[in-house]
């Protein structure tokens, strides 16, 4: 069969899974993996054996970029603690555990190639997070951790999985695997950060917007390539470069060049974090083949994985309820610290000089304040815990990187096959039903009604510090002629015709504004976008409110813009 054909029918399987997919209630991914099973097993159709060097170099870097640039750099510093614990601790305890299990059940497989194993297996999938924990309706800080985990545990798994691999040839110390670890992590951050401002800089002066997006498509690229040539972790960089980009995109990019970029990287992480779901029940068929009898049998290597996933989330059960108390105990920590930062705020506005660094000082404390409030608005309870325990799944990745290991380690048809299994049972049974566990749990996000308050409440933030902007004397037109009365009056009640739309239902503005109008109405859109980027750094507000607002601006200024140039 010709393989154009297949991917034709990738395609057309993709787009027709997701359009039934939410009318069955279930997540696309679940479905994805049984039909690449089933048509892996139709006659005359090859079996397939993906390159496993292509989905760690080319398939995952673009899917972790996506991920990173859409995740708030401030939510993410708010968990970082949680973060670091779900994405390295628990990865190294897991690969101990399940490796030690290897070793006990395989006679002959040594140490070191038992642990390069477990850490195949040790991480949660990156796509499987990000295609499932927004979907289900988590609370945000739910989806903060499981996305964050899934950002950073391929980075520190597949480190782990390079210095087990090393350690197979004999010659590696535990302060080697230690020290390369700490070089693996130190450049990977390095490069992802130089890759991150570089590539942001040179895309904010490119005034052209396909020039500018196809552009962003080399950037997860440039942060992998020479970071992993140097045996460092590319995924990490990967990672912080696209951080780096989410953060410093809304303050030097053009809101035509945002909206350009997000339909573009959407439609790319649909293909391939769907993609590879299908892939994964694809390659069953090359597996099966692959295990041989006279070792270790397809029923003994699944009933081996079984155990493993048990395993696995056993550790992970065992982990989440420490992590949860302890988050519990900052949550009444920032209510003790949020008086303290509330009387200093107290004192500070009753000093009688105002400076720069009296404002400094009051912008630190208020966004200390909001960080207190993120701790104990959002905080975690046991629900929330029972569901992040139970969100372990993994997916192509693990596969892809157990076909990564070397030929000369014993029972290396049946890892492979171990670690597909592990990654089948924990995505369609723990993925399958976790939506029926958050219905049970009760557990939803944040309330409509609220985030329609807090909206407005952010509106009406932004336009205020646009409408102050009209008062200027020296506000003009480009040829220094003033504005007249007629635009102003027409824009201060298009802002407050935009701030009460999201309180009460209100009628759209009819006629096409005229040339003043645009030209004062980008000027107020200008600084209710700088009110924005500073509401951003205080982060008063959620990052989905931010979001929303952003995106508000952005089609608002690109329709006047388009306009304006007509």
């Amino acid at each position: 069969m010709d393989y154009s054909l297949l991917g034709v029918f990738g395609i057309l399987t993709i787009v027709s899974v997701a359009v039934i997919a939410p009318r069955l209630g279930v997540a696309a991914p679940l479905l994805l993996v049984p039909i690449g099973i089933a048509a892996s097993l139709v006659p005359g159709v090859p079996a397939f054996d993906f390159p496993p060097e292509l989905i760690l170099a080319v398939v995952l870097p673009p899917l972790l970029y996506s991920a990173a640039v859409n995740v708030p750099l401030h939510d993410f510093r708010r968990n970082v603690t949680a973060i670091t614990g779900l994405s390295v601790l628990l990865v190294i305890v897991s690969a101990v555990a399940s490796g030690a299990l290897f070793h006990w059940l395989l006679p002959g497989l040594s140490v070191p190639a038992a642990l390069a194993l477990g850490a195949v297996v040790s991480p949660t999938d990156a796509v499987a997070a990000t295609s499932m924990g927004r979907r289900l309706g988590l609370p945000p800080r739910v989806v903060t951790l499981l996305e964050g985990e899934g950002l950073l545990n391929d980075a520190s798994a597949l480190v782990l999985f390079r210095c087990a691999i090393a350690a197979t040839a004999g010659g590696v110390s535990l302060i080697g695997v230690a020290g390369d670890f700490v070089y693996a992590v130190g450049v990977a951050i390095g490069i992802g950060l130089v890759v991150g401002h570089l590539t942001v800089w040179l895309r904010s002066r490119l005034g052209n917007v396909v020039l500018n997006t196809t552009i962003s498509f080399a950037v997860p690229f440039l942060a992998f390539i020479p970071t992993d040539h140097v045996h460092a972790s590319g995924v990490l960089a990967v990672v912080v470069a696209g951080l780096v980009t989410g953060h410093r995109g809304p303050l030097v990019f053009t809101a035509e060049m945002r909206i350009s970029e997000q339909v573009n990287w959407r439609t790319i992480q649909f293909v391939l974090e769907n993609g590879v779901f299908l892939l994964m029940g694809f390659e069953l068929k090359y597996l099966v083949g692959e295990v041989h009898e006279d070792h270790v049998s397809v029923i003994e290597a699944v009933g081996i994985g079984l155990l493993a996933t048990v395993v696995l989330v056993v550790v992970r059960g065992a982990f989440v309820v420490p992590l949860v108390a302890q988050l519990k105990r900052q949550e009444r920590r920032a209510r003790a610290g949020g008086r303290e930062v509330d009387s200093a705020l107290r004192r500070l506005r009753m000093a009688r000089h105002e400076g720069v660094a009296q404002a400094s000082a009051h912008r630190r404390l208020t966004r200390r304040r909001a960080d207190l409030d993120f701790q104990t608005v959002e905080s975690l309870g046991w629900r929330d815990g029972a569901v992040l325990g139970w969100s372990g799944m993994r997916g192509v990745v693990a596969l892809a990187a157990a076909q990564s290991l070397p030929t000369g380690i014993p029972y290396r048809p049946q890892l492979i096959f171990i670690a597909f299994t592990v990654a089948l049972v924990t995505l369609l049974v723990q993925g399958g039903t976790l939506p029926l566990l958050i219905r049970r749990l009760g557990l939803t996000g944040s309330a409509e009604a609220d985030d329609q308050r807090g909206l407005a409440a952010l509106v009406g933030q932004i336009s205020a510090a646009g409408l102050q902007s009209l008062g200027n004397p020296a506000l003009a037109q480009d040829g220094g002629e003033p504005f007249t009365a007629e635009a102003l009056s027409l824009v201060r009640a298009d802002s407050i015709r935009r701030a009460q739309a999201l309180d009460e239902t209100a009628a759209p503005a009819t006629g096409a504004p005229h040339h003043q109008h645009r030209a004062l109405r980008l000027h107020v859109l200008a600084r209710e976008r700088a009110a924005l980027l500073d509401a951003r750094e205080t982060g008063v507000y959620g990052s989905h409110l931010i979001e929303r607002a952003q995106r508000m601006l952005d089609l608002e200024e690109t329709r006047l813009s388009s306009n304006l140039w007509a």
